[in-house]
């Protein structure tokens, strides 16, 4: 009996979680997809006993004011980024994709949005200002007594908020601002390291090299304006004035980057640098009733799914019409989420659908082939389960995302300017659903990413809970983020070593003009 109480005395110890209260996390996210991603680490984190408190606004998209898994402070705010702004914008960008030639389609992705970022950015900022400015608000936070901050710095809010309440940060991150996070803190050679949107892989000719250069500076100079321009003031006027935000904005403590050496090329890291790609994605649940009949009913054809993503509901009517009627041609049966008008070619082999549990159909059997727009999201879950992609970016990271799948030989990119034509859609749905490299190569990968020691979800977990316990990792920040680019890049060094290499040059030179002056007079008084 004594041994049997010691035995199960024992296992509760082992299984009981490192972290044996409950933490308080103040969460500062995103909208759009990148809520999607958020909402599941915070539901994971709810399951493990810790309190969530979200901040979002009284025009928030997709973040739910009422949920069982956190409580929510709504702010009211005059600006936000919404659903009708993002499909304005998704319209003007694919009217100028499918007119554009490619030089100036490079040049819009590079600076035409430059406008709708900063829109974007403000009202990120409004909101930081709506939380700060109201007193009742800021007393219920400081008393919350929070254990950190959580947050997506792809919007450079949660930043001011963390140094304001001087709470720990921990960022789910793929984006800092309008750069990928890498950037900012680890070094990345230019010479092999893609810049997103160059189309580049990490085997670049010159002149993509010089490519590469030129929108990296272009990057730059976008970020660099817009810190100074829209979240400088803010930071200056709730922190204090000597703040700087791009220094901030580095000084997280723990980085849980939302991708992995199987789906990126391999780069330098930095050592609170944690890698959790894929870690939203889990193994397949039973399909609702009539998807799983419509799913049965393909046979031993299979079936196709196709979703563009959160932003993408609707497309231009002939590029629908072009799209059901090439599905119209598979003798598999397609499952279309699309929210537009009907296309009038549409056959009775697709079915089109507001919603689709996207995860699900990946990991059902019968689904052959992935139509996508290359979102992060998406692309990780078909890495998971092993699905081909045929691939129709439109903006952002999207083509830089299925070119890594691409380059592995999982997917085919098919461009949105010429999908429409010469039935290159058609014909690149039946290339990948052919030729069986296209799935040997995607489950190949995909069994690289699940050979890992630990899951991603309980990395990203196990670093929260250790930045509680500890209040923070400062011991894995290193000090490059406290030096200035002069300093980092020993250019004050380089500068000292070649003004003392020029000095004993000079030296040495006046030394032996005047030994040689010397030696000519002595000859002169001989003769």
């Amino acid at each position: 009996m004594k041994l049997t109480l010691y035995c199960s005395a024992l296992l509760v110890l082992l299984i009981t979680p490192q972290f044996s209260h409950g933490g308080n996390i103040l969460v500062f996210p995103a909208e759009g997809s990148h809520w999607i991603n958020m909402d599941i680490l915070l539901q994971a984190l709810h399951s493990r006993g810790h309190t969530l408190t979200v901040l979002r606004s009284t025009k928030s998209w997709y973040i739910k004011e009422h949920t069982s898994h956190y409580k929510s402070f709504t702010v009211p705010v005059e600006r936000s980024i919404n659903e009708e702004s993002i499909s304005k914008t998704v319209a003007k960008v694919l009217q100028f994709e499918r007119g554009a030639i490619p030089l100036t389609s490079f040049l819009n992705n590079a600076v035409g949005l430059v406008g709708v970022f900063f829109e974007a950015h403000s009202s990120v900022c409004e909101l930081v200002s709506a939380v700060l400015d109201d007193a009742a608000l800021t007393k219920t936070l400081n008393e919350s007594k929070f254990d950190l901050v959580l947050t997506d710095p792809c919007w450079g809010g949660g930043v001011i908020i963390a140094k304001y309440f001087n709470l720990p940060l921990v960022y789910n991150v793929r984006w800092l601002t309008p750069k990928e996070a890498h950037f900012a803190i680890a070094p990345s050679p230019l010479s092999y390291i893609p810049v997103t949107g160059s189309g580049n892989t990490d085997r670049m000719t010159f002149l993509q090299r010089v490519k590469n250069m030129i929108l990296y500076l272009v990057t730059y100079i976008q970020n660099d304006v817009l810190a100074k321009q829209i979240y400088q003031p803010t930071c200056a006027k709730y922190l204090a004035p000597d703040y700087d935000f791009n220094q901030i904005k580095i000084d997280a403590d723990i980085w849980l980057m939302r991708t992995d050496f199987v789906f990126d090329y391999p780069r330098p890291t930095m050592p609170n640098v944690v890698y959790i790609g894929g870690f939203q994605c889990k193994p397949a649940k039973p399909l609702p009733e009539h998807l799983e009949e419509f799913v049965q009913s393909s046979g031993e054809h299979g079936v196709v799914i196709m979703s563009l993503g959160t932003f993408i509901n609707e497309l231009p009517d002939d590029l629908a019409n072009e799209i059901a009627a090439a599905f119209a041609e598979l003798p598999q049966k397609v499952i279309w989420r699309y929210k537009g008008k009907r296309p009038s070619t549409l056959s009775n082999n697709t079915l089109v659908v507001d919603w689709m549990p996207q995860n699900d159909l990946l990991g059902h059997p019968k689904v052959k082939l992935f139509v996508a727009h290359g979102g992060t999201n998406g692309v990780q879950e078909a890495i998971y389960h092993g699905v081909p992609v045929v691939g129709l970016p439109l903006f952002f990271d999207q083509y830089d995302n299925l070119l890594r799948l691409q380059e592995r030989g999982a997917a085919k990119i098919l461009s949105i300017t010429t999908v429409d034509k010469d039935d290159n859609f058609l014909k690149a749905i039946q290339e990948v659903l052919t030729d069986p490299s296209y799935r040997e190569n995607m489950q190949r990968l995909s069994r690289l990413h699940r050979d890992q020691p630990v899951e991603p979800m309980d990395k990203a977990l196990f670093w929260i809970e250790f930045v509680m316990r500890h209040k923070g990792a400062a011991h894995l920040k290193a000090q490059s983020y406290n030096m200035s680019w002069f300093t980092y890049h020993s250019v004050d060094v380089v500068l000292f070593l070649t003004a003392a290499v020029l000095l004993v040059l000079l030296t040495s030179f006046m030394f032996i003009r005047c030994l040689f002056r010397a030696l000519c007079k002595r000859k002169v008084k001989r003769e």
